[in-house]
């Protein structure tokens, strides 16, 4: 499912326009974003967590000429299924 089709999805469901259904998909994915860049951590009960781990520094080699290179610390999004999530996979 791409950005569209979850606007159209969102649009037919909630029965309102396209356009208002891509301003509240937005508004979603920006929260998301900008409590994340805070460094906390966003809780959706039945969904999911997302937050931010952060990543040590490392020692890895380059594919293509085998050298090794250090790769620089750093923080990274991490998403982590709820229950009500994982049961409706199954």
């Amino acid at each position: 499912m791409t950005k569209k089709d979850l606007i159209a999805h969102v649009a037919d469901n909630a029965e309102i326009t396209k356009k208002q259904a891509g301003i509240a998909v937005d508004a979603v994915l920006d929260g998301i974003k900008n409590t994340l860049s805070k460094g906390n951590k966003v809780s959706l009960v039945g969904f999911g967590t997302f937050s931010v781990k952060h990543r040590k520094a490392r020692t890895g080699v380059k594919p293509g000429s085998g050298e090794k290179m250090t790769y620089p610390a750093k923080n990274v999004p991490h998403f982590k299924a709820g229950k009500g999530l994982k049961d409706s996979v199954l």
